[in-house]
């Protein structure tokens, strides 16, 4: 389940959070959320995952294993602020070439900012776009990245052919995302931790609790694994698989373009 459904007008809806807008209504809402917070994405990131956003995206890395070589690209969609470009780069002794692409162009200064003071500048490349609709040839990429992002993405179903078709073949697919917790107990500890917790953090953080409200709602819209899982297999992706992270708080998948 995507959260989307035909509207009284006969228009398609998506979920925004627990509220159903218009598919062409949702970009606009997550890009104010994001332009609110990019400044304060990673203090963001550590609330929303007790600060265990940082080993799940090293562990991320350490799944893709990024060639190292010149000729090495990959595509990090929703990545503004740097952060698994970042470690590509590195993992690949600066060889590698990572384009940051997000449709937000906040997050996307502030990554290059930190590209800059990192020195990392000549091995990315920031792009606005949508990755409903990527500028690039069929093709371009060794692997596609994106990390905390695909919920937010309208048309889940239309970014993930989009993936496929940009990838080269041998290509690797990898989403990090938020999911459902698989332990007894923990699930409701996880959800009140979310729920109560999480938007008087941001409150207390940013001044303004709704894009965290927003943030937490709309992991709970999103496929659990299986169904996700079954989602990049129709995409047209081989192999497709997850690994659950912290119980399935988070839960890394897998797919390869062959």
């Amino acid at each position: 389940m995507t959260g989307e459904r035909t509207s009284a007008d006969g228009g398609m809806e998506t979920s925004y959070g627990f509220r159903q807008v218009g598919q062409g209504e949702k970009q606009a809402l997550v890009n104010d959320v994001f332009h609110k917070v990019a400044k304060r994405y990673d203090i963001m990131n550590d609330v929303m995952s007790m600060g265990l956003h940082r080993a799940w995206k090293d562990a991320m890395i350490s799944a893709l294993n990024p060639r190292r070589s010149e000729d090495y690209k990959v595509l990090d969609v929703a990545g503004g602020t740097g952060d698994i470009a970042f470690r590509i780069v590195e993992a690949s002794d600066r060889m590698a070439h990572a384009t940051v692409l997000d449709i937000n162009g906040s997050m996307l200064s502030v990554g290059a900012e930190r590209a800059e003071k990192k020195g990392l500048s000549p091995n990315l490349t920031f792009v606005e776009a949508n990755a409903e609709e990527l500028p690039f040839e069929a093709n371009s990429f060794d692997a596609y990245t994106i990390a905390f992002g695909i919920r937010n993405v309208p048309r889940i179903d239309v970014a993930l052919s989009e993936a496929y078709r940009v990838l080269k073949r041998g290509g690797r697919l990898l989403v990090l995302e938020f999911s459902e917790v698989e332990m007894p107990l923990l699930d409701k500890v996880y959800d009140a931790w979310s729920f109560n917790a999480i938007p008087k953090f941001g409150q207390m953080v940013t001044g303004d609790a709704e894009p965290y409200q927003y943030l937490v709602e709309s992991i709970r819209k999103f496929p659990n694994q299986r169904d996700f899982a079954a989602m990049i297999t129709r995409a047209g992706f081989a192999r497709a698989t997850f690994t659950n992270y912290t119980a399935g708080i988070a839960a890394l998948h897998s797919g390869w373009k062959i």
